[in-house]
């Protein structure tokens, strides 16, 4: 067999793979999902992180709760959920802290559902930290208590590292999912957020698959 015909049967081999490996590819990256240009680093280098981008005053975040929540749970133990307060414009930083407020507290179970309802269901006004220190008050936190975590170092510099992170992520609307610090998942290019959710678990498993 000369050179060239062996050239021509790998060259055509290696094509025939290729085609086999994409028609297996159940979601794109450029059509189901972005791959970011840089990794950003994940809380958990020995898991596979699920980072959601939100921010309470985001009408379809409220709604994707009742779709994530479950979903969340249902996770295996090598995956590691994350939120990410979204805070593109001044506005939405008091809702920031007041997440990382929460979780300082360990009672983010109590309040993260609970504030979006507010918003959106009961229609409160929850703009600024004195709105929502009343809000914490009545989930019984005392307001001097929330006032001084608000404003401390440690919540200060989880609302820079949010703001960083959502710049990394290439944050452009809410809710998004990051997963593992390298791909972006967004309800235009997923369809839906339940299309976001599978988009997630397909990158979950390849992620699974690349470190086996």
């Amino acid at each position: 067999m000369s050179q060239w015909v062996k050239r021509l049967l790998f060259v055509t081999l290696a094509s025939t793979m290729a085609m086999c490996q994409a028609q297996t590819e159940e979601f794109v990256a450029g059509v189901d999902y972005e791959v970011l240009p840089q990794v950003i680093r994940t809380a958990n280098p020995n898991k596979i992180e699920v980072n959601e981008v939100f921010h309470y005053a985001c009408i379809h975040c409220y709604n994707f709760e009742n779709t994530i929540s479950p979903w969340v749970e249902a996770l295996p133990e090598d995956v590691d959920f994350q939120r990410t307060p979204a805070i593109w414009q001044t506005a939405l930083e008091p809702y920031a802290r007041a997440y990382y407020v929460a979780n300082a507290l360990n009672i983010l179970d109590k309040t993260h559902v609970p504030l979006f309802e507010a918003i959106h269901v009961k229609k409160q006004r929850i703009r600024s930290q004195e709105d929502l220190a009343t809000f914490f008050s009545g989930e019984g936190v005392d307001i001097e208590r929330f006032n001084k975590v608000y404003g401390s170092f440690g919540v200060t510099s989880q609302v820079n590292q949010a703001k960083a992170r959502a710049v990394g992520y290439r944050t452009q609307g809410t809710p998004e999912m990051v997963i593992n610090g390298k791909y972006r998942i967004t309800t235009r290019l997923a369809k839906s957020t339940n299309g976001m959710l599978r988009v997630a678990q397909f990158l979950i498993n390849k992620e699974r698959q690349a470190l086996l």
